[in-house]
Parts: structure tokens; C-alpha cells; sequence
């Protein structure tokens, strides 16, 4: 088995599948002109600025700058190596490779111990599967699941598993296949005794639950006891290959329905999620045991702006709830909040009312995140009190503040005016403090973590800010990306010059090298050509350019003009400052000459 993709191959594929249609899977697209508009994937944002090019077969964001073709939009978009977006490019358009993610052999930079680790927790989940539904031993965990209204169904798609009641059958089951001790141990799939330095089981006598990766690799497991044993669930330590922070319950079954719906459920467990699932709630994640991290809101951004979260109702869950949405929210994600009543849970809520109920009458009905918040500050405060309504209106008020929709604030505020028989025109004077001391409150906050001098330029939708040197090299390179006969043409003029932008530089570079192994120009070919992401980036954005279709030769003498100036412009500056220096000092002979200099380079500009 080769471990490297022929070239011959990769220009196949990226010759043969649509960017737009790959691209479609994950954003949702509307044709504009030429181009295709549609959200961007990688940042939170609300008005379209991700551009996808079918021509040209790339893709770009104005916003945040994320750019390049097929390859690199899968590669970022699922945070997979160069070889597995390959492969699975060309499984969708099967064309067939001598290369595979099969499990059965190490993979590219994957370590032995860490491939042998995934390895192990493959069989394993395999081994337990079978254990549960077709064998004696786990015939009274089967029928526990099924009591407690788990179906075959979902057994099957969810891999629920059963481990046996031995203290070291999985130590041996993996010892005798030459699985290492020590690595399996790391893995968290047997514990060293401290004692005489054996080994046993992590897993005895429970329900298992495998859990999965992104990408749908096993990666560790939880265990439900089948009795009062504590703990109730046993899960599997942190490892090389497990981090509960980046991990989302059920993420690579959701996704196609996440993708569908364009909404993801967030429960709190995997109980929820499969019970969710049971009730045809397909597009639920949930954390593993964890409060919503950096790696899942970005995770969760990547496939989804909308989210509603589903966690029980009782004060812990609607505390965890809370905080879930506000770090969401934060990320530009739009909220929603499913309820249920009398504190239940969403497993315990649908064996007691119903799937139907639970899509309906509790997915189908949640609630804005506002109008979640109306309640959150509700808790604990008898609103009969003078003191505890204002402050709950305070509370209100100070939320309504931070809505950015006009109409929103306007009905949210008719709303508390109406409950509590107050003014308008009082309550939309106080709001409209609020939302100054919150305005400048956040002034500072940003002054603070983010001093202006120091905080990157986004890359904008146009370049008319840019100096005219920075235009015309992009100007140039957008005409020699299209025709190489310009490309060398624009090396002949520039006469053994170089771009004044190191990037710039650096592409042109790239594009001669590219020119030698390659007859016809071709952008996407370029972008896998380039194995650096800020120069794919750019080249996405100029690709963006509107240039006109064929460069005249005024044009092409005006763009190297500015080009081979900047360097004396800056040649002038320079000898200005030494010229005033001069006559601070009143070194006339020394001031005349920088003057001289002056003079005949302006000339030659």
C-alpha cells in the first residue's frame, strides 16, 4: 500500500469533483452573479461574505480571509491531513486509489503506539457489540437495556456494547493479539496494579458506550453500571487519543442531519442523545461531562450557526444551560432553549410523554434565548416584592441592552412594560442608559485585552485603503495566475526586480516553479501546488479580483511603474530626514547634495 497519492491522481480529483457542490454539504450557498455567497464556516458572522467560485474552483471569505480550493476547505473545514481530504474527495466521485484510512494498517504521522491505541478500541468496540446482542453473557445486560426502553435499532447504530464480568478477560483478549501492555494502559483500556505490577481490567460488568471522534474512530468508552454499583458511569481517563475539552458526543452520526436542518440539539449526556435519536431527534451532541469549550463552540461553528440547547430542568441544568449559551452566543451562534417541565431530563421526559411530545412539544417549541433569559432571572425572587421586581426589571433591562436587532429590543420592551403596567417611553429611557454604560464598559474591556496598535487588519473586501504599490502587485498576479505568457513578461520588465510585498515575492516564486512542471495556468492546481496556508489565502483573494479579461500594455507599464517606485519613494523619504538634518545643523555643502539626490530621484519617478 503506497503512502503517497500520485499527482496525476490528485489533479484527477480536484479536476473532477465541484468545489460548490463539496462546499454545499457544509454552507448553505445562493448564487450572486458569477460566484456563489453563502456564510463563512470558519467565523461567526451574519451578513454573507464566503465566496466560492465554480470557475475557478475556489473558494474565499472577505471577513476572516480563510481561502484556497477542494483540498484546503476540506482540510480545515473537518481538520484532516492533505491525504485523508484526498481520499475522501475521491471516494465521492470514485475514482480509485491504492491508498485507504483503513484501521488495519498504520496510518501517515500516526505514531505506532497512538495507531495502536485507535486499533484496540476498534476491536474492542466491535468485541463488546457482539458480546451484548449475541451472546449468552450479555443476554441479561440486552434485556436491561430493552426494560428501560432502548431498541434494537439503536443498539445497533450507537454500538452499545457489554463487557464481562472478569477481571482481566480484556488484558489478555488484547495481550494475545500483541497489543502492549504499557500502550494499553495509556489508552485507559486496563490499569496497572501498583502492587506487584499486573494488570486488570478498567471495564467489568457494564454497558458500554463507545465514543467517537469527528471522524467516527472509536476513541474511548463509557461504562453504565447494570445495579446500584458506584460509580453509575465509568468513563474512560483522558489519553493521547481522547480529550473530553475537543470531544462532542455523537457528532460524526449528527452531522449529516445538522448539515440537513441547518440546527444542532446540544443535550448535557449521551443518554439524552441516543433517547433524543430514539424519538427522531438525529441532529443532538453533547459534551463529554464537560462545560462548552473553545474546541466545541469552534467545532460546532464550523457545521452550524443555529443551536438549541436541551438540558434538564433542574437548577443545575438550567445554570449549565445558561452559561452554554451565553459562551455561545458570544461566538456569533443564534440560541434557542427547550424546556421541559417538572425538572425532568430529556431520556426521562420522553419515556413519560411521548416521542412526539418531545419533538413537538419540546424541540419544536423551544424558546428564544431572550425570552429564556426572562425566566433565568425570574428564579429565587418573589416578583410580588417591590425590591425583587426591580431588580428583576434591572436585570431585564441590561439584557435587552445587548441586543443589536431594533425590533427585538422594541417588542422585549413592550413585553416587560405590559407585565409590570409600566411606561414605555421610562423603560426605553433606562434601556437607552444601559446600553451606554455597556457600550463604553466594553470600550475599555477591549482597550484592555486588545490594544488597537497591536490587533491585526482583517483582510477587506477591497484594496482601496492599500498603498498603490500593494494594488498593482496584486494586480499583476492576477493576470499572471491567468496567463503565463503575462507571468514571464512581467519577470522581463521588472529587470531583475523584485515585489516590494515579501508575500507577493514569495507567490510569483511559487508560480514560476509551478509554470515549469505545469503547461496551462490553473488556480486550484496552484493552491495544492503551495503548501502554505497565508499564501493560499492570499492567492484566493486576488483570484477574487474583478481585473479586466486581458491586461493592455499601458495597463501592464502603469502596474510595474508603481512597483519599481515604491523603492525610491522610499529612497526619498529616507534622504528628506537627512536632508533636514543637515540644515539643523547647518551642513550646507551636505544639505545641497541630499538635495541633488532628491531631485534626480523624483525625476526618475
Amino acid at each position: 500500500m503506497a503512502d503517497r497519492i500520485a499527482e496525476e491522481k490528485i489533479d484527477q480529483i480536484r479536476q473532477t469533483v465541484d468545489i460548490v457542490e463539496i462546499i454545499g454539504e457544509y454552507v448553505q450557498l445562493k448564487k450572486q452573479g458569477r460566484n456563489y455567497f453563502g456564510l463563512c464556516p470558519f467565523h461567526g458572522e451574519s451578513t454573507p461574505s464566503f465566496s466560492v467560485s465554480s470557475d475557478k474552483q475556489i473558494f474565499h471569505c472577505f471577513g476572516c480571509g480563510a481561502g484556497g480550493n477542494v483540498y484546503s476547505f476540506l482540510m480545515e473545514i473537518e481538520g484532516i491531513p492533505f491525504q485523508e481530504a484526498a481520499i475522501k474527495l475521491a471516494d465521492k466521485v470514485n475514482i480509485e486509489l491504492d491508498i485507504s484510512l483503513s484501521t488495519n494498517g498504520p496510518a501517515k504521522n500516526v505514531s505506532p503506539e497512538r495507531q495502536a491505541m485507535l486499533d484496540a478500541h476498534e476491536l474492542l468496540r466491535k468485541f463488546y457489540h457482539h458480546l451484548l446482542v449475541n451472546t449468552k453473557d450479555g443476554q441479561h445486560a440486552l434485556e436491561y437495556l430493552l426494560q428501560r426502553g432502548f431498541n434494537r435499532e439503536s443498539i445497533d447504530k450507537f454500538q452499545i456494547g457489554y463487557s464481562l464480568n472478569s477481571w482481566d478477560f480484556v488484558y489478555k483478549f488484547l495481550a494475545k493479539r500483541e497489543y502492549s501492555p504499557e500502550w494499553m494502559e495509556k489508552a485507559g483500556l486496563i490499569i496497572k496494579r501498583e502492587k506487584d505490577g499486573s494488570y486488570f481490567d478498567r471495564f467489568r460488568d457494564r454497558i458500554m458506550f463507545p465514543i467517537h471522534d469527528r471522524n467516527g474512530k472509536t476513541i474511548a468508552f463509557s461504562g453504565r453500571t447494570l445495579g446500584a454499583d458506584e460509580p453509575k458511569y465509568l468513563n474512560s481517563p483522558e489519553t493521547a487519543i481522547f480529550n473530553k475539552s475537543k470531544i462532542l458526543y455523537n457528532f460524526h452520526h449528527a452531522k449529516p442531519s445538522i448539515r440537513k436542518t441547518q440546527q444542532a440539539v446540544l443535550f448535557e449526556g449521551f443518554a439524552d442523545v441516543i433517547a433524543a435519536d430514539r424519538s427522531g431527534v438525529e441532529n443532538g451532541i453533547a459534551t463529554m461531562g464537560t462545560s462548552l469549550t473553545e474546541e466545541h463552540i469552534s467545532l460546532i461553528k464550523k457545521n452550524v450557526q443555529s443551536v438549541t440547547i436541551c438540558f434538564d430542568s433542574d437548577k443545575a441544568g438550567i445554570e449549565a444551560a445558561f452559561r452554554a449559551g451565553n459562551a455561545l452566543t458570544d461566538a456569533g451562534c443564534n440560541i434557542k432553549v427547550a424546556l421541559m417541565s417538572d425538572g425532568l431530563d430529556p431520556d426521562d421526559y420522553i419515556k413519560k410523554n411521548g416521542p412526539e411530545k418531545f419533538r413537538n412539544e419540546v424541540i419544536g417549541a423551544s424558546m428564544t434565548w431572550m425570552a429564556f433569559k426572562f425566566l433565568y432571572y425570574r428564579r429565587g425572587k418573589n416578583l410580588q416584592f417591590e425590591g425583587d421586581r426591580l431588580a428583576y426589571i434591572e436585570e431585564i433591562l441590561k439584557e435587552i441592552s445587548k441586543l443589536t436587532n431594533a425590533v427585538e429590543k422594541d417588542h422585549y420592551l413592550r413585553q416587560l412594560a405590559s407585565e409590570f403596567s409600566l411606561s414605555l417611553d421610562a423603560l426605553k429611557q433606562q434601556q437607552n442608559t444601559q446600553e451606554k454604560q455597556l457600550f463604553f464598559s466594553e470600550k475599555r474591556k477591549a482597550n484592555v485585552k486588545n490594544p488597537p496598535i497591536e490587533k491585526p487588519l482583517p483582510i477587506k473586501r477591497t484594496n482601496d485603503l492599500q498603498p498603490k504599490h500593494h494594488k498593482a502587485e496584486r494586480c499583476l498576479i492576477a493576470h499572471m495566475l491567468k496567463d503565463r505568457d503575462v507571468a514571464y513578461k512581467v519577470q522581463d520588465l521588472l529587470q531583475g526586480n523584485t515585489f516590494n510585498v515579501d508575500e507577493h515575492q514569495a507567490i510569483i516564486t511559487y508560480l514560476f516553479g509551478f509554470y515549469e512542471e505545469h503547461e496551462n495556468p490553473n488556480s486550484s492546481a496552484l493552491l495544492t501546488y503551495i503548501q502554505d496556508d497565508n499564501l493560499r489565502r492570499i492567492i484566493a483573494n486576488i483570484e477574487m479580483m474583478s481585473i479586466n479579461e486581458e491586461i493592455s500594455s499601458q495597463e501592464l507599464t502603469d502596474y510595474i511603474k508603481q512597483v519599481l517606485n515604491y523603492p525610491k519613494l522610499l529612497k526619498i523619504k529616507e534622504k528628506e530626514v537627512e536632508l533636514k538634518e543637515a540644515e539643523r545643523k547647518s551642513d550646507v555643502m551636505k544639505a545641497a547634495a541630499i538635495g541633488i539626490e532628491i531631485n534626480q530621484l523624483r525625476k526618475s519617478l
